[in-house]
């Protein structure tokens, strides 16, 4: 009796453990798969983006990364517990019709991860104690999020002199629709949810200033990238995506405000003033003509 019970549980023991293995198998092969139909992260590309291109944590340079690299970045995408790489949005109820998916929203209408200075750690503290192993390890993680949404904005044709050029037009073109309130044309520069903001920001200024004069001089004194993400409004299809890039400007600007017998109550436009502002601008890459605009501002206060 004892060596037939013997021979049950043992029986029952490889049987668990090939369903476990089968199972671990298939996800892997699931991960896999996903990841061959993923457009390829160009491990050259991303070591740039790391080190060079964006101003970013300097992970790799000289040398490729492993496959487990970009494993573990693709892998974070279809992450259930995680919102990594890219994060998902529900399309409205109207986009849905007979269970397909079908995108119609012109921006997600929120800033993705919002940009935050990350406190500096000392070099003892970060290499040498759990906490500043874990927050190494953040670092690295806040980093490569950045790369990939990088390096598939570049699949599209992205230049980043280009972009910044943009850029800096959009932000001057912006700023100087805010300080004529230009309403009409400030739509087609801004998203929805944005524009909603800067109406109520022109509205109740109108109600304290008459006319404000704005100037940027030109060139800009600095202008950099802090962070790229990436949205996604459909998991079975990964091309279906919105792109963030935060821009940090500073600039010199002159100002002034006036009240409706045209007397100057704010600013001088005869001085010069350094401004730092942090922009978000967002675009769709799969809707056809999708151009660039501002989805968000923030603060500079706390960094």
């Amino acid at each position: 009796m004892a060596l037939r019970r013997l021979q049950t549980l043992r029986s029952l023991y490889r049987t668990a453990g090939i369903r476990e293995s089968s199972y671990l198998l298939g996800s892997s092969r699931s991960y896999s798969t996903a990841i061959s139909n993923v457009p390829e992260l160009n491990q050259r590309s991303v070591s740039s983006c790391l080190y060079k291109a964006h101003d970013a944590f300097p992970l790799t340079h000289g040398s490729t990364m492993t496959l487990c690299s970009t494993m573990a970045a693709e892998l974070l995408i279809f992450s259930n517990d995680t919102r990594s790489l890219s994060t998902q949005v529900k399309a409205p109820p109207q986009a849905r019709q007979m269970g397909a998916l079908k995108v119609s929203m012109t921006s997600p209408g929120f800033i993705y991860e919002p940009y935050a200075p990350r406190e500096q750690i000392p070099f003892w503290r970060r290499w040498f104690t759990r906490s500043g192993w874990k927050r190494t390890k953040d670092d690295i993680i806040v980093e490569l999020k950045s790369a990939y949404a990088i390096n598939k904005l570049r699949k599209s044709g992205y230049s980043k002199q280009k972009f910044y050029n943009e850029a800096v037009e959009l932000y001057k073109e912006i700023n100087t629709l805010m300080a004529n309130g230009d309403k009409s044309l400030l739509r087609k520069a801004v998203t929805e949810k944005m524009y909603s903001a800067l109406k109520n920001e022109i509205k109740q200024r109108e109600s304290v200033w008459s006319k404000v004069y704005w100037e940027m001089i030109m060139p800009i004194v600095k202008m950099r990238t802090l962070r790229a993400r990436l949205i996604g409004v459909d998991r079975n299809d990964l091309n279906k995506v919105f792109i963030q890039l935060t821009l940090e400007f500073l600039t010199k600007q002159k100002f002034e405000a006036y009240d409706s017998k045209g007397d100057v109550v704010a600013g001088d436009k005869s001085k010069e003033v350094l401004v730092r502002d942090i922009w978000v601008f967002e675009k769709s890459l799969f809707h056809p003509g999708a151009y660039w605009r501002l989805c968000g501002r923030i603060s500079t206060k706390s960094s």
